[in-house]
């Protein structure tokens, strides 16, 4: 409610849709995908087919998305189940998400942007294998902590990653997520 909060405040008229009831993607300026977990629903995502190309009209007008987490796995061009089972979803970034038996990364994250600071946290079960180069990362929040953080994709206007941003910690790297512009 606090990221749905901050984008009111930040003058975003909100517009909904559902993926899985595969709805096609509002005319808007920004598409938000938060998390959820795909892999429960891959194979009903995977014949979403209206909800995928509204998308892809979207991206291919050069208008933003900033996709979290189980938002960003549908984007793949599959996701394999922990039974080893490959589900086609949307291809619209190239590579596979695999679900694992345990969990993969689970913290507070911090993404630094020119426009600020964004908070957030990561929580994921999958690993996601890719040829993209990610154009940044996060950091762990934790004291302490060594090592890269979640991965953070582009291509053209779409950007993508298991990190959860928490948008009220920083309102004007919320508002970059969602600018054509976006993570420059």
């Amino acid at each position: 409610a606090a990221n749905l909060d901050t984008l009111r405040a930040l003058g975003a008229q909100l517009v909904f849709f559902s993926p899985l009831a595969n709805e096609p993607i509002p005319t808007c300026d920004a598409v938000w995908l938060p998390g959820g977990y795909p892999e429960l629903h891959a194979e009903t995502l995977s014949a979403c087919h209206t909800s995928r190309e509204s998308l892809g009209v979207h991206l291919a007008a050069e208008r933003p998305v900033w996709a979290e987490c189980g938002g960003m796995m549908v984007l793949f061009d599959a996701i394999v189940d922990q039974q080893g089972q490959s589900h086609a979803v949307w291809g619209l970034l190239p590579g596979v998400v695999r679900m694992q038996p345990r969990l993969a990364a689970l913290g507070p994250q911090k993404l630094e942007l020119a426009a600020g600071e964004l908070r957030g946290h990561t929580f994921h079960y999958s690993r996601c294998e890719t040829a993209l180069q990610p154009v940044l990362h996060t950091a762990s929040s934790r004291a302490g902590a060594v090592g890269l953080g979640e991965a953070v994709y582009q291509r053209g206007a779409l950007r993508a990653s298991y990190f959860h941003a928490w948008l009220a910690s920083s309102p004007a790297a919320a508002a970059a997520l969602f600018l054509p512009e976006g993570l420059s």
